[in-house]
């Protein structure tokens, strides 16, 4: 395909979007910035939409929230679950006013490399890389969990990893187009499944079942609210983190995007509502319905299993635990798949900008990053096999650590992110936002303060329990690092990338607001036009269908 040919504006190397709405489509695009070649777009309007729905349900809510509910009580998992909601929402504001201008492949890596400094790129990257693919290698404990509600640990745990891996790495060997409809299936019986749990969930409050047990609140009443204090609370709100925080996969994939102005747009106010909706009412009905002293919740002394089940067997429900753990399996194994997606994107982002060797940002004949791939499916693998050398809540504990602290860290440069890229808009007086269908973060300032904030009180709660872990009463060394690895690792490869290279905080008057810029073209305009002309109801439907 020659670059001249329709979807490839000549002057601004942008993505047009595509005829048809519901297809996933084939475009091409050379990074004009760094002169990388071509990479292969194929993430349509709906695609987008339908994987931001569906994103990160996974072990995060299935599983994990079953470890927050029996280390910090039904009060801490709410409490903690529900501030990571709300950070959520103001890091996609704070973020999507510059994926929409900027919808570039790095997404916060190249802002933070444009805006504030190379070394901040480079420090926070490789965390963010880190962190997600210590996703795939916890999704793999999980997974070896959850086979073994049927398994009951008749078959070693090495053989589930294996099958696992091999899975997955065969769905994303798949070409792009093939994995796009994976994530699009994977995405809609997730969200399905989830709403046949709440409007379940609501039954059973109300005593629907075969048991007839009506819940009054019993777990609030009779049981520790908050649970190991502010203890219970911090190790809640780290799951939290892990479980839903990390929503910059949207932004990569508006940089991979037929039409980021929409796209990022319609993501930003979905995703919020779709956290606060489906996420917290499961989170709610599970505090309602499972005491946090069930031996069978992660790290209990039973045969671990998800809350959501455990809630449909208490009501003596035949049939659905098995088809909801079915479904926990394929969400595990989609999360998995996306995390190897965003880890090698962030990986050839870091290449392409000169951050690490150039070599890794390589791709092959369909727009894969191979080498990306290839060292991110490495270490992966490494990481997964770890979970044989101790038990898996040990292994567990320090994969969630890194990816965790390693997100809400990321939260803290997105906001120093966003208040220099403001800060150069100012500075060269640049008429960013008078331009046709512009884009501005509602509120702004508050977003990124307020995600500031409450990244702060997360770092603060990072540090009390690294210090002091529950059933720990001395400071311990061995967890200040466990809990803290993240934000040890930013810190150190921030320096000492910066000690190394020398490189310079950058001027908010000579900060990059060219390269990578996105002009809306002709069709583009229309395509909004045409869409801001419906209906208010006609609008809404499209944040709710699933085809």
């Amino acid at each position: 395909m020659e670059k001249s040919e329709k979807g490839i504006s000549p002057q601004t190397n942008s993505l047009t979007p595509s005829e048809h709405e519901g297809e996933i489509c084939v475009v091409e695009c050379e990074d004009e910035r760094h002169g990388n070649g071509e990479l292969r777009r194929n993430l349509s309007r709906r695609l987008i939409h339908i994987i931001s729905l569906g994103s990160q349900i996974g072990s995060g809510l299935f599983i994990a929230t079953g470890k927050a509910l029996r280390s910090g009580g039904p009060g801490s998992l709410v409490l903690g679950y529900g501030m990571v909601c709300t950070c959520v929402w103001a890091a996609l504001q704070t973020l999507s006013e510059m994926t929409i201008a900027f919808p570039v492949s790095g997404n916060f890596i190249d802002y933070a490399d444009r805006f504030v400094d190379p070394a901040l790129a480079f420090g926070a990257g490789f965390a963010e890389w880190l962190g997600w693919t210590a996703v795939v290698a916890s999704e793999a404990t999980f997974f070896s969990v959850i086979i073994n509600y049927w398994a009951d640990d008749k078959v070693h745990e090495a053989v589930w990893l294996s099958i696992f891996l091999v899975f997955c790495g065969c769905i994303f060997l798949l070409s792009n187009k093939w994995w796009g409809y994976f994530e699009y299936f994977a995405s809609v019986l997730k969200i399905l499944a989830l709403i046949i749990f709440i409007l379940a969930g609501f039954a059973m409050i109300m005593g629907a079942g075969p048991t007839g047990q009506r819940h009054t609140g019993e777990t609030w009443r009779d049981y520790p609210v908050f649970l190991n204090g502010f203890k219970g609370f911090a190790n809640s709100a780290l799951l939290g983190i892990w479980a839903m925080g990390d929503q910059i996969f949207t932004g990569i994939m508006g940089g991979e995007a037929q039409s980021p102005r929409y796209s990022m747009a319609h993501a930003t106010k979905l995703v919020p509502i779709r956290v606060s909706v489906t996420f917290m009412l499961s989170i709610v009905f599970i505090s309602i319905l499972v005491p946090e002293t069930d031996p069978r919740l992660f790290g209990g002394s039973d045969t671990a299993a998800s809350p959501f089940v455990i809630a449909l067997d208490h009501a003596g429900i035949k049939g659905l635990p098995d088809f909801l753990n079915v479904v926990i399996m394929i969400g595990i194994v989609a999360i998995a798949v996306e995390s190897i997606y965003i880890s090698s994107r962030i990986l050839r982002a870091m290449s392409a900008q000169g951050l690490i060797p150039k070599f890794i940002s390589r791709v092959d004949s369909t727009g894969r990053p191979r080498w990306a791939v290839a060292i991110t499916g490495t270490v992966a693998v490494i990481l997964t096999y770890m979970n044989l050398s101790a038990t898996g809540t040990t292994v567990f504990t320090w994969l969630v650590s890194i990816t965790s602290s390693s997100f809400f860290i990321v939260w803290f440069v997105i906001c120093i992110t966003s208040w220099r890229f403001r800060a150069a808009l100012k500075a060269q007086n640049d008429q960013l936002f008078t331009e046709v269908y512009a884009y501005r973060t509602w509120c702004w300032p508050l977003p990124p303060i307020w995600l500031f904030s409450g990244s702060t009180v997360l770092l603060v709660s990072c540090i009390y329990i690294g210090l002091y872990p529950i059933g720990v009463d001395t400071p311990s060394v061995y967890y200040f690092f466990e809990y803290m690895i993240g934000v040890v690792i930013v810190l150190s490869f921030t320096i000492a990338y910066k000690i190394i290279y020398k490189t310079k905080i950058r001027d908010p008057k000579t900060a990059d607001l060219k390269s990578g810029r996105r002009t809306l073209g002709k069709e583009e305009i229309d395509m909004l036009n045409e869409y801001y002309s419906r209906s208010v109801i006609r609008r809404f439907w499209t944040y709710v269908q699933l085809w």
